[in-house]
């Protein structure tokens, strides 16, 4: 083979990956970090089309990434990745602050005792623009940041680069966890669940010492779910979900060169 085809065989290649890699499609991956495997969805603020999802036009809860998919499937778009995104009482509303397109359709909570999310510091994952955040509820209240989408859950995994003082890395209390952290500069939110369960310590610690993120909220345990089919992976339950967050994507039927 020539140097010319070589060239030309590298570059083939190249091209093949850029076009069978879709455009806004979640980064997915596999990790593992002190002998704890996790899977993780990475997003991009102002690239990647991340939203939130509670109920339907007719008001019932999605309450699964099948239903959504379903009517996503209509407009020709499909979730590229998907979790459970915050605690919710019975009937799936949400326990805290919930924002979808802009619109509040569940105000601020305090959290009182209500299991986890009393577990203060609790706190707010916001969808801006061109940027994302996970703030502490208290400088939520003060600073009001113009979300798109919001919901707020607890307890706070990392603040400001400490693990939440709660946490004991003595703890015994395990169970698969979710959560979402945030990149310092704000442009990426990496969402996270165990593989097996973990404590709340060696969750936060993830987050913090793996992924160096310095702000990271818990969603849930127990109920946790992960859509990724880049990872062959689609959780269903025996119990329909609150609130979902997920990135949408444009469907294709066939991406890449035929072979």
């Amino acid at each position: 083979m020539t140097p010319r085809t070589v060239l030309f065989a590298a570059f083939l290649m190249a091209a093949t990956l850029q076009v069978t890699t879709p455009a806004g499609a979640a980064n997915c991956r596999k990790a593992e970090f002190r002998g704890i495997g996790y899977s993780l969805c990475e997003t991009v603020a102002g690239k990647d089309d991340l939203r939130l999802f509670l109920n339907d036009g007719t008001g019932r809860p999605w309450g699964s990434f099948t239903r959504i998919n379903k009517v996503l499937a209509e407009k020709g778009q499909k979730l590229s990745f998907a979790m459970n995104a915050g605690m919710f009482h019975p009937d799936r509303t949400p326990v805290g602050l919930y924002v979808e397109s802009g619109k509040m359709l569940i105000p601020l909570a305090d959290g009182g005792n209500y299991g986890n999310f009393g577990l203060k510091p609790n706190g707010v994952f916001c969808i801006m623009p061109t940027s994302f955040s996970v703030t502490e509820t208290l400088r939520f209240r003060r600073e009001r940041p113009a979300c798109i989408y919001a919901t707020q859950s607890g307890p706070m995994l990392v603040i400001a680069g400490r693990i939440h003082p709660r946490f004991l890395a003595s703890s015994t209390s395990r169970h698969i966890r979710n959560g979402v952290g945030v990149s310092p500069d704000g442009k990426r939110a990496v969402f996270v669940i165990s593989d097996i369960p973990v404590t709340f310590h060696e969750f936060a610690s993830f987050f913090r010492d793996s992924l160096g993120l310095r702000d990271a909220l818990y969603f849930d345990g127990k109920v946790s779910r992960l859509h990724a089919p880049s990872l062959g992976r689609s959780d269903s339950g025996l119990f329909p979900l609150g609130p979902i967050i997920g990135t949408v994507e444009q469907a294709r039927e066939h991406v890449g060169l035929d072979r």
